[in-house]
């Protein structure tokens, strides 16, 4: 966010829990993108704090409240407040329980693919509604594909990342065995907490082959995860990356240093579909 912008969201959070009687005296931003996320103190809750936008902070509420029912490995809400997204001034506030961290350790790869892997059980017991990843692919596609949205993506590497989204996304979408996934698990996205590890920001659910996940977490994580299709897992690394590279090009993206990712990562794609076609 906009310094700015990120002042106004902290005093609105502040003001909320104020009206909720709980104290707050010290915001400690822990994650800042287009929405921002702050530990706030004494009270010892989390805000995830973002623009008002239809469904995406009411969809993570739903199914953190579904998932924690089934038994699953994810951050929960705060038990002191009401379950719900707040709205002042301007922003939708959702206050979430404080998992602190055990550690800056890595966490190991067994543990990684382990929680994973009872995260994907948790997903086939809960009842959870949730657009397929070829949606999020259109997405990224729509975005892509218009000048307007993408004014800094040059004619040739626009015309790289439309071909690399469609056959990657295609592709992807005829393979494997499909089931919801939490769509984003990478490193900042699980927390190793004394309760063991948990999952966090669940926007981005969708239903898909279990490589997809895979394709976010450390490289050496899949080796302890059973019954992966290894070629599948490296066309999902790619269309990873594609999704997150065509994010950086949008004109609104509040991502910090994200002009830089983009160019950086769209060389990466480039590199790693070079290596694929040699292989094919």
């Amino acid at each position: 966010m906009d310094n700015a912008v990120a002042r106004r969201a902290i005093t609105a959070a502040q003001e909320l829990l104020a009206s909720l009687e709980l104290d707050v005296e010290e915001a400690v931003v822990l994650h800042d993108s287009n929405r921002l996320t702050v530990l706030l103190l004494p009270c010892d809750l989390v805000a995830r704090i973002g623009p008002i936008s239809p469904g995406g902070a009411e969809l993570e509420i739903d199914r953190a409240l579904r998932l924690a029912a089934v038994g699953a490995p994810v951050g929960t809400l705060d038990p002191r407040t009401p379950p719900r997204v707040h709205v002042r001034d301007g922003f939708e506030i959702t206050l979430w329980a404080h998992h602190a961290q055990r550690s800056d350790r890595e966490l190991p790869p067994a543990c990684y693919a382990d929680a994973l892997a009872r995260l994907h059980m948790a997903m086939r017991e809960a009842d959870l509604d949730v657009p397929p990843l070829s949606e999020r692919v259109g997405s990224a596609l729509s975005l892509v594909d218009d000048p307007g949205r993408t004014p800094r993506l040059t004619g040739p590497d626009r015309a790289f990342l439309h071909e690399a989204l469609i056959g990657l996304g295609a592709e992807i979408e005829r393979r494997g065995t499909h089931q919801v996934l939490h769509g984003e698990p990478h490193p900042g996205n699980i927390l190793d907490t004394a309760e063991g590890p948990l999952f966090i920001d669940l926007e981005t659910c969708c239903t898909g082959p279990v490589e997809f996940d895979l394709a976010h977490a450390p490289m050496d994580v899949a080796a302890h995860y059973p019954g992966l299709d290894t070629d599948l897992l490296a066309d999902c690394r790619i269309l990873s990356w594609a999704l997150a590279t065509s994010w950086r090009w949008d004109r609104d993206d509040s991502l910090p240093s994200g002009e830089r990712l983009g160019a950086e990562w769209l060389q990466h794609v480039r590199e790693m579909m070079s290596r694929r076609s040699h292989a094919l």
